[in-house]
């Protein structure tokens, strides 16, 4: 092998997911050429990513992209999405692949009737049985995130509460069945008495806003004022992370924060609970509605209206 591809299009915390792939091929196939192909608005994830040679983004001009694709002469693709958009890709480049199993079945089979098909297995060794024919095999070192020097945010030149230690709490998620109620994140953090750090991206600052406003001074809005990278440096310098099932919970297992993730709607059966090297994460979440899982993915409202899954949980 000279030259592969690997394909993962979205979201942040998926593509911190295939890390280990990505490193794994580079260091254990001698010599390999690694290019990763994924969504413009993602490429600042793996920008950084010393074992990835090149990145192509895919956007509006396609066939122009498969055309540059097709000239670089791939040896051989790992489609870690595996949906129309890259079995096409695949199919272009013509070259022997290898895509990632989705398990789509049992995923619908466990939100629509509750029967658990899934295997008791974390979704980065299913993305690792992906390159097992090719001899590849997972190293044991965890995720990878790699922030930019450029990015790297000095601590000092916070307030005063943040400067040393500080809990990270990111607020958001795309969905709204995977956050908090904010009263419930309010109360969590008034319980806490320490200085918090807000987390999330410019569609939280609203929430932030309120949060800080019933919260006292212990709680600095990072919501929107940092881009992504500068914000995996604030989880990175954490003492603790307190987290929904989003993209920032799985920087903080690139980076073996201590967390605790708080689940929703979705469950941790689907695979993607914080896979850090040293098991130092705590999961939250309610165990006992038969409605749970409502998705795979997620909603903006309880379809049931009561949102018990968040509702119930202990603060």
């Amino acid at each position: 092998m000279k030259k592969i591809l690997i394909i993962r299009f979205s979201s942040i915390g998926d593509i911190v997911l295939t890390t280990p792939v990505v490193r794994c091929v580079k260091n254990q196939l001698p010599g390999v050429e690694v290019h990763f192909l994924t969504k413009a608005s993602f490429a600042d994830v793996v920008s950084a990513n010393p074992y990835i040679d090149k990145v192509w983004t895919y956007g509006e001009n396609q066939e122009a992209l498969l055309q540059a694709l097709k000239q670089e002469n791939f040896d051989f693709v790992i489609d870690l999405h595996h949906n129309l958009r890259s079995m096409r890709i695949r199919r272009m480049l013509g070259v022997k692949s290898a895509a990632f199993n989705k398990l789509n079945i049992e995923k619908w089979m466990i939100v629509n009737f509750k029967i658990n098909l899934l295997p008791n297995v974390h979704i980065v060794t299913r993305y690792m049985d992906t390159v097992a024919s090719q001899g590849v095999k997972y190293d044991g070192n965890g995720l990878d995130y790699f922030i930019d020097t450029a990015d790297e945010v000095n601590t000092e030149k916070l307030p005063s509460p943040w400067k040393n230690a500080y809990v990270g709490f990111v607020i958001g998620a795309k969905h709204a069945t995977k956050r908090l109620p904010v009263d419930k994140i309010i109360s969590i953090i008034n319980e806490m008495k320490l200085p918090v750090i807000l987390l999330g991206g410019k569609e939280d600052a609203a929430t932030a806003g309120e949060i800080i406003t019933k919260t006292g001074a212990l709680t600095f809005n990072a919501c929107g004022n940092f881009k992504l990278s500068q914000s995996a440096s604030l989880v990175k310098q954490a003492r603790l992370i307190i987290t929904h099932d989003t993209g920032l919970m799985h920087i903080a297992a690139a980076f073996n924060k201590k967390i605790i993730s708080i689940w929703g709607n979705t469950i941790p059966g689907f695979g993607m609970t914080p896979f850090t090297a040293n098991d130092n994460s705590f999961i939250v979440e309610n165990k006992y509605l038969s409605c749970r899982p409502c998705s795979k993915i997620g909603y903006e409202k309880c379809p049931r209206s009561h949102f018990r899954c968040m509702r119930d949980i202990d603060t």
